[in-house]
């Protein structure tokens, strides 16, 4: 019997005759083409085919799994290698929307975003760059948009539109270092106060620049700081925090306020004295803190005062209204305890604070804030120092005793109805061609004076153009006289009512109805 041989149909390299006892052996049909192939690459596909298709683990699926364990393994190695070298290589800044930080760096990239379009548009972009001054350039394609509206007082209108950055990623090189920025917003967290939404930004860039972000925060805060510099930000309670309420308003000088004569400056006089001795409480254990009550009718200037007042020594102001709904008590103390930094806190009306404590309004709201809650906010354990608040009223006889006594007030002026010498420097101040002496006083009067003393475009200085300062000065002794003759009689008028009258008259008409604005004098107000 013939040995029997086992043919693979890869190889066929031979037949057997099994009829003749001869061996016919028959060379395959490719072995020209099977010449060609390279050793390496025949000994390869040899291994692969044993070890595949021989294999009877590897054909049932032991394999494919063995090479998904090896492929996650990879992918794994490589995620862990990238996150790694993110560590060691990246450094990342989260700015939260309740840190002070994120309004300022916002303000900025909307700074660099307008400043880079307006120089693109004006065709100065080499140039600034050539000079070494050139905008960051903020590349991003998530935009919003920024509106500034202007309402001229002709009635025209004017609004600018300026695509500023909005949320998702930006990139910005900034001192030779590429910057990325992400600018994320959970529409599932919500302030409750303002009910925005929770915002974050988030900054990245090389280890190496991590000490660029101090000069980079630096930078938005003095950009933030140059657009209010020269005026006054007036904050209001937004639930428990202070925020700025409107766009800052250009600081009022002292001179246009008119008050009666020693009484703006006993008032100057007395803060900066206590401005300036902090260390002599600090030594002495007393709380340093100071309270003021400006009281008198209405319409004598003691809210446009507390403005001027605050301007002139660069201070800010915390408007606080103490018939706030939802202001409790913890809230109000919390509030006094978080006033920002050189601010005066101002109490308007505190009379009327508590008149609603017993009565209520349609909708069932009550006054939450009680008397004694804020005697222990202005003078209590838990109250804030290194504070200072003015309070206004028009009913001094009103308040309670226990609260205008010394340590939570400290000094009280009477800011009354106009007198003959006030209205004779507000008259010079709107029709006067100079300042003259009156400003040498430091008090001038009426809202909308220029740095020149007078009051720019109104009909009474127009109406003024042919009278000297001579004239001027005749016709205020008249309105003095005048004012003081009706005040013997019992009959007074505001500086607000002077005011308005001159601004809608020309100078020797405005003599001829001063005793028509006069009144009788308010029993009920304090005189």
């Amino acid at each position: 019997m013939l040995p029997s041989f086992r043919t693979r149909p890869a190889e066929a390299a031979a037949t057997i005759n099994a009829h003749s006892d001869s061996l016919t052996v028959h060379p395959p049909e490719a072995s020209t083409s099977a010449s060609s192939v390279p050793p390496d690459h025949a000994s390869s596909s040899s291994l692969f085919d044993r070890l595949a298709l021989d294999n009877p683990y590897f054909s049932a699926g032991a394999g494919l799994m063995g090479l998904g364990i090896v492929l996650t393994a990879l992918r794994r190695s490589i995620t862990l290698g990238a996150t790694t070298a993110q560590r060691r290589l990246l450094v990342t800044l989260e700015i939260p929307s309740k840190d002070r930080a994120y309004p300022w760096f916002l303000e900025w990239m909307s700074a660099q975003s307008r400043a880079a379009a307006e120089s693109s548009a004006s065709g100065t972009g080499l140039l600034a760059a050539l000079r070494g001054n050139r905008p960051v350039q903020l590349r991003s394609h998530e935009l919003a948009v920024e509106t500034t509206y202007t309402q001229h007082e002709n009635g025209a209108s004017e609004a600018r539109f300026h695509l500023v950055p909005g949320p998702g990623t930006h990139y910005f090189r900034y001192r030779g270092h590429w910057f990325q920025v992400k600018r994320e917003r959970d529409a599932k967290l919500m302030d409750l106060h303002s009910g925005t939404p929770w915002e974050t930004l988030t900054l990245t860039t090389l280890s190496a620049a991590r000490a660029i972000f101090p000069a980079l925060l630096a930078e938005a805060r003095a950009l933030a700081e140059r657009s209010t510099e020269g005026k006054t930000v007036v904050y209001t309670a937004w639930g428990v925090e202070w925020r700025p309420f409107g766009k800052p308003r250009r600081r009022r000088q002292m001179g246009s306020v008119v008050l009666a004569n020693g009484v703006a400056e006993r008032i100057e006089s007395d803060l900066r004295e206590f401005m300036g001795r902090g260390k002599w409480y600090a030594e002495r254990g007393i709380p340093y803190r100071r309270g003021y009550l400006l009281h008198g009718p209405p319409g004598s200037g003691k809210t446009s005062f507390i403005q001027a007042l605050a301007g002139a020594l660069h201070y800010n102001i915390c408007l606080l209204n103490l018939a706030e709904r939802g202001l409790t008590d913890d809230k109000l103390n919390h509030l006094l305890g978080l006033v920002p930094e050189r601010s005066i806190v101002l109490l308007e009306d505190v009379d009327s604070a508590f008149t609603r404590r017993v009565q209520t309004t349609e909708d069932g709201y009550k006054s939450s804030v009680t008397f004694s809650g804020l005697l222990n906010a202005l003078d209590g354990v838990a109250s804030s120092e290194e504070r200072i608040i003015f309070m206004t009223t028009n009913h001094a006889g009103r308040l309670d005793p226990a609260l205008i006594r010394p340590g939570r007030v400290d000094m009280q002026e009477l800011l009354d109805d106009a007198r003959g010498e006030q209205a004779e420097r507000l008259f010079v101040k709107f029709y006067g061609r100079t300042r003259g002496d009156a400003d040498a006083d430091g008090d001038a009067g009426g809202a909308g004076i220029d740095a020149d003393g007078k009051t720019e475009g109104t009909p009474g200085e127009r109406a003024s153009d042919g009278l000297d300062d001579a004239m001027v000065r005749a016709l205020a002794a008249q309105v003095g006289s005048i004012v003081d003759r009706m005040r013997a009689h019992g009959r007074v008028v505001s500086m607000a009512s002077l005011q308005g009258h001159f601004i809608r008259t020309g100078a020797a008409e405005s003599v001829a109805g001063i005793e028509a604005l006069c009144r009788p004098v308010n029993p009920e107000v304090t005189s």
